[in-house]
């Protein structure tokens, strides 16, 4: 993907969260009854958020954290709340703003709202990076490059999250192609773990990590396998 489509695919996202689907997002990542589809995947995404944060050290006070991704912030705060000193940088302006709405209660640390390209220098240098589903859109390739991105600016460790290559999200993938192109959300871009641990292998820009421990969290509709990469 050239440089130019990948800009193109964040402004589909940014355009997605901000316009067709940010009262659908507040209410799947608030406390509010849901449908049962809708319900395991809140589900599937506060295990999933659990398990990133049982991967970082339990005490963040001298840490700087970038939430890559950061959506409506329940992570940021989670890792506020270690003592990190966190920025969440989050393309759609919509979806930041509510995270600065629901992040009044920060018991220590602090969080810094970034607006913008969550690989962009300006948001600094970091001891980890966490990108929990803020990949899942981009091709394997793209999704290496925003890795290498992060990498030159951390000195710990990457914890990302991708959509596992499995029949039932294939199956999702193809029936989503069939809604109308003003109902659809950014496709998201199933890669093979196999694929990914040798682009990721095999990539110059990424030869001071190691691929270390991964987990699959599988909860109705929602898919999705973290990796955690480690500098060697």
């Amino acid at each position: 993907m050239s440089a130019s489509t990948l800009e193109q695919r964040r402004t589909e996202i940014e355009a997605y969260f901000d316009r067709t689907a940010m009262a659908a997002w507040a209410r799947l990542t608030s406390t509010e009854k849901l449908g049962h589809i809708r319900a395991t995947v809140r589900a599937g995404r506060d295990r999933m958020r659990e398990s990133l944060l049982a991967m970082l050290p339990d005490a963040l006070d001298t840490a700087r954290v970038l939430d890559a991704g950061s959506g409506t912030g329940a992570l940021a705060v989670a890792l506020a709340d270690r003592g990190a000193e966190v920025t969440a940088a989050e393309h759609s302006p919509a979806l930041s703003a509510l995270a600065r709405q629901r992040a009044g209660g920060i018991r220590r640390g602090n969080i810094r709202f970034f607006v913008g390209d969550m690989n962009d220098p300006a948001t600094g240098r970091f001891t980890h990076v966490v990108a929990m589903d803020s990949l899942i859109h981009y091709t394997p390739d793209d999704l290496v490059r925003m890795l290498a991105g992060f990498a030159v600016r951390t000195d710990t460790s990457i914890l990302f999250t991708f959509a596992p290559r499995t029949r039932l999200l294939a199956i999702m993938h193809r029936v989503g192609k069939l809604f109308p192109r003003s109902d659809r959300s950014p496709a998201i871009e199933p890669v093979a773990e196999a694929r990914l641990r040798h682009l990721l292998g095999t990539d110059p820009r990424l030869a001071g990590f190691r691929v270390a421990r991964t987990f699959r969290v599988e909860s109705g509709f929602y898919i999705s396998q973290a990796m955690e990469l480690l500098r060697q």
